[in-house]
């Protein structure tokens, strides 16, 4: 079962005004595992730092329960949601709720809220969106398999 990792490379980027700065930018990746993921990572971020001297500065495990991803080509950042599930225990009568984290995409907040609004739509769960805010991600790597 694939799970998804935070990978985070440090490198010095020239900007738009021309000074060279040591940024770190965080990514996804979708891996088996720790291994996997940091192979993975590096394949996957060398033709954009190509030529840069860069390091993996850090690798954990993303705790995010769905991955919610637009079609729309305008949705380019992603925002971490705290959705809870309200569930009624039937023994005590009382409502019970479940948090689960979760990442969406949207151009920007209200985007975002449509873009998790229009995947919960189709459950029979109710739910509430405790939080949301916006990540630095960069980007997602999903999973590939092998062969």
């Amino acid at each position: 079962m694939t799970q998804y990792f935070e990978c985070k490379v440090r490198y010095e980027k020239t900007m738009e005004n021309g000074l060279i700065k040591r940024v770190t930018e965080p990514y996804i990746v979708e891996a088996l595992s720790f291994t996997e993921a940091e192979a993975r990572f590096l394949e996957e971020i060398e033709p954009f730092v190509a030529g840069v001297e860069y390091e993996v500065s850090d690798i954990k495990k993303a705790r995010f329960s769905e991955l919610i991803e637009s079609n729309d080509g305008g949705d380019d950042r992603w925002f971490k949601a705290k959705v809870a599930f309200v569930s009624l225990d039937e023994k005590t009568g009382q409502e019970k709720r479940s948090n689960h984290n979760m990442l969406v995409q949207g151009q920007d907040l209200r985007i975002a809220i449509k873009n998790l609004d229009a995947y919960m739509a189709g459950g029979m769960a109710d739910y509430l969106i405790v939080s949301m805010a916006e990540t630095a991600i960069m980007d997602i790597f999903h999973y590939k398999a092998e062969g």
